[in-house]
């Protein structure tokens, strides 16, 4: 999926706005924040004044302040650099505030003690490895050998520093002159080579600082960008690991006040009035000119320590304090292959699906995968999301929620008609066959055992609202059987659904049941998915698969790198018998899956019905349509000599407009992986020139100003894209300035504003990352369709969309049947005739065509 969060960038967006949430107290909101304080500085002094919470929707954005004076926000700011993790190279434990890493491996059994140590091993070996980048550790004996030869020719390249070191060395006067000497100028070595390792990291940091590359014509490569290029090659080292760029990174910057606050007046002014666009300057110019420039010194000072000033700030108040349904409001989905399906054997197709996922585990915990980069210029791309893929479960909280990694799980959690069992995936220290685990996912397929009472829906408390989930886990789930049967999910390395339906785009009404299908993904019975895993697998009867991610612990484009490799190692290398069956042998000895148990109350049983009434609600609501548009793609696009993604973007407007007549504020994710950190960042895709040229080709004008004004929006789209990928976005740093505000107790009329906006129209691209594993020319029918996500306003439209080869784009399109002003077939209809119409205004010679129609007219007159 796309480099970006697939839900909405602000605390308010697409939130469900519970009675809890809005009727919590100060003194509950003032607890919950001073534990995120504790949590980021454990010696905090206690004279620190009361605080409270952050809201995470919009009825409470506007509660009282936070904190009675500033000293509390230094405080918090200067503990970031207190408990900051040092190195910044240890991927393990991100965000110290939201996370914990757990040993889950006690009182395994021998071969699972063996199988730890040896990880144990690899990650020290790949710690060292990264921890030196860009050198090697077989230089560190180069630079030795280097020193002493030089020494024998009886120089002195230490300038009287190794004498220095012999002089103070505490060793025996037993040992010679010679070896004293020896162990100086090893001494010596080894401090020149951290000397030249920090170096060489510290002038890669400030190359790839630079991001003037981005800026430039395409095709256009300036000498500058040359020369830089070069030079990143030089300090970027050989075969680096998945996590060797991590410490060479830069920081995200923080713009500037002013230039924010143009940029988002620039955004605003085609969507107000010019009475509202008068009264929001003044509001800006009076935010500007007094509380901003206060906040901005207090979120520099948080951005000199921390390693960037957005990413757990957006994580917690965004994600984790939200109290509404993650299920359609933030979990989102991504889809199988859209023609084929590689075999119609459920058991079969779950055995290579999950034997592939722990192939990329086994890839990842040996950071064999290699770092994501910018192509052609191999720039290097954040890869601290990728930790938390595995092993991780999101734990609900009456005022918020946290994130729990565990280091391994050796077995995933499966559900199965209303039942759970744990499925083993390792056994005498070596992990299962793929025909091994078809046999296991069998084995639970037959087993004819009914499910316990209260179990079959017991993961709608997943899909509901988080305070009655956080309060039933609390009380019903704490202690006895039930708490080892809710450890064992919580642990698993992730959790696999076996659907007894059958989707994909099939039988005689191919287009309604590729809908039915993405719906499913999305939301399924409401209590077949456990929303907290990091990602669910769902297989279902016919052999179709799919997933299911939740969307605190990273963004998309992570669960797509997963789902790509996944996809492809399942059909291209692991493959399947003549009969549809796994490859491989089975061992006799395999112990069959163990069913868990439940003891669940009446009571519980009831809050499981109250929450899955919840989510039921949200998910009849949803209207989803998923169209593959085939006629045409990226290499019609590009004759037009127009990026591919803002041709998307302006027929996104377009659309709409012709959809509702009026224009709208439209969220594009973009990334900012070019930082250490990085999550995303907000594209705002509706502009001034996007306006006039959408209201110029629907009045009438001339094809030649239709096409300069296109080409203009275009550009301009491209220049925004840019900005934001490269830390000059406008809504991150909007938020981080409320969150200060909110901290120091001071109420901006502006910054209130801003964050209530209503994002009607939310947006994201899903580009193919592992172009190498497909194969489009020789192989098209394994195109990926993409994933989706869910509606973010009431009244509005989600639409994810991927580029797939030259010739195919596929669009997700989602809305609320409750809203009669949106209907997702209706608008994925103009979208396409917006396509269409944009190509013909477009193509090329279609201009000169004209002309030459027009002189022979005049000729003929």
């Amino acid at each position: 999926m796309r480099d970006a969060a697939l839900l909405p960038p602000l605390i308010v967006s697409g939130r469900r706005k519970t009675a809890a949430s809005r009727g919590q107290t100060r003194r509950e909101a003032s607890n919950a924040l001073r534990r995120i304080l504790s949590a980021h500085s454990p010696a905090r002094s206690s004279s620190c004044p009361t605080v409270t919470s952050l809201p995470p929707d919009q009825s409470r954005r506007t509660s009282e302040p936070l904190v009675s004076r500033p000293l509390c926000c230094i405080c918090y700011i200067l503990s970031q650099f207190v408990s900051k993790r040092k190195g910044g190279e240890e991927p393990v434990t991100l965000f110290p505030s939201s996370v914990t890493s757990v040993n889950s491996r006690n009182g395994r059994s021998a071969s699972g003690r063996l199988r730890s140590w040896k990880k144990r091993v690899t990650r020290l070996k790949n710690n060292v490895i990264t921890g030196v980048y860009p050198a090697s550790p077989s230089s560190w004996l180069f630079v030795v050998i280097a020193i002493l030869a030089t020494m024998y020719t009886r120089s002195d390249p230490s300038m009287g520093l190794i004498a220095k070191i012999q002089e103070h060395l505490p060793v025996s006067d037993s040992l010679s002159i010679q070896c004293r000497t020896v162990v100086s100028a090893v001494l010596f070595s080894t401090l020149l080579w951290f000397s030249l390792i920090f170096t060489m990291r510290l002038c890669l940091k400030q190359l790839l600082s630079y991001h003037g590359w981005m800026f430039e014509q395409h095709g256009k490569v300036s000498n500058t960008t040359k020369i830089w290029a070069a030079m990143v090659r030089i300090f970027s080292g050989r075969q680096p690991l998945l996590y060797s760029y991590q410490g060479s990174l830069p920081n995200l910057p923080v713009p500037a006040v002013k230039d924010t606050v143009k940029r988002f007046l620039e955004s605003v002014h085609p969507l107000m009035s010019d009475s509202e666009y008068e009264r929001m300057t003044t509001l800006a110019k009076e935010f500007e000119s007094s509380l901003g420039n206060r906040l901005q010194w207090y979120l520099k000072l948080k951005a000199m320590w921390a390693s960037n000033y957005v990413s757990d700030w957006w994580e917690e108040y965004v994600y984790l304090r939200g109290r509404g349904p993650l299920m359609v409001n933030s979990n989102y989905y991504g889809m199988d292959f859209l023609y084929v399906t590689p075999t119609p054997i459920q058991a079969a197709r779950a055995g290579n699906t999950l034997h592939a996922c722990l192939l990329y585990r086994r890839k990842l915990n040996r950071e064999e995968i290699k770092p994501s980069r910018v192509p052609v210029l191999n720039v290097p791309l954040c890869a601290a999301q990728c930790e938390r893929i595995f092993n991780t479960t999101r734990i609900p909280g009456e005022e918020t929620d946290s994130l729990v990694h565990w280091q391994d799980s050796e077995y995933v959690a499966v559900f199965h008609r209303g039942r759970y069992f744990r499925l083993w995936l390792y056994h005498a220290a070596r992990m299962l066959s793929p025909r091994e685990i078809e046999q296991q996912i069998q084995r639970i397929l037959d087993d004819p055992s009914p499910p316990a009472p209260g179990e079959a829906k017991l993961a709608a408390l997943t899909a509901g609202d988080r305070i009655p989930w956080a309060q039933a886990r609390k009380e019903f789930f704490s202690s006895g059987v039930n708490k080892r049967s809710l450890d064992c999910i919580e642990k698993a390395a992730f959790f696999v659904a076996l659907d007894d339906d059958e989707q994909g785009m099939r039988g005689d009404d191919p287009a309604g049941n590729l809908d039915r299908y993405a719906k499913s993904l999305l939301h399924g019975k409401c209590y077949d998915r456990w929303f907290d895993k990091s990602f669910t697998v769902v297989v279902y009867k016919n052999g179709k698969n799919g997933l299911n991610a939740e969307h605190s612990w990273a963004d998309a484009p992570i669960m797509a790198h997963v789902w790509e490799y996944v996809m492809t190692t399942d059909s291209f290398q692991l493959g399947y018998t003549e009969e549809g069956h796994c490859k491989g042998d089975v061992a006799a000895s395999l112990p069959p899956p163990t069913r868990l148990t439940w003891d669940i109350p009446a009571e519980c049983q009831q809050r499981i019905e109250r929450s899955l009434a919840v989510a039921q609600a949200i998910a009849d609501d949803v209207d989803f349509h998923v169209l593959p548009i085939q006629e045409f793609g990226k290499g019609a696009i590009k004759k037009c000599k127009i990026s591919p993604d803002a041709f998307i973007q302006i027929a996104l407007q377009l659309a709409y407009y012709r959809n509702r007549g009026s224009f709208t504020l439209t969220y594009e994710a973009s990334m900012t992986r070019l930082f250490r950190e990085g999550r995303t960042e907000t594209v705002r895709s509706c502009t001034s020139e996007s306006c006039a040229f959408v209201k110029a080709l629907e009045d009438g004008e001339s094809k030649e100003v239709c096409q300069r004004l296109f080409r203009t929006a275009a550009e301009k789209h491209q220049h925004l894209y840019r900005m934001a990928m490269t830390g000059g976005g406008i809504d991150r740093h909007l938020f981080c300035l409320y969150i200060v505000s909110k901290y120091l107790g001071e109420e901006s009329p502006f910054l209130k504003e801003v964050l209530s906006e209503t994002w009607r129209l939310s947006t994201s691209q899903t580009p193919l990352q592992q172009l190498e594993l497909f194969d489009f020319v020789n192989h098209p029918e394994y195109t990926t369709c993409g994933g989706g996500f869910g509606p973010v306003a009431d009244d509005g439209y989600g639409v994810s969309y991927i580029i797939i080869g030259e010739n195919m784009i596929n669009l997700h399109i989602s809305c609320k049947h409750s809203c009669p002003q949106t209907d997702s077939h209706k608008f994925g209809a103009d979208i396409k005739k917006a396509f269409e119409d944009l190509l013909e205004l477009m193509s090329p010679g279609s201009s000169k065509t004209e002309q030459n129609h027009s002189k022979k007219n005049k000729k003929d007159l």
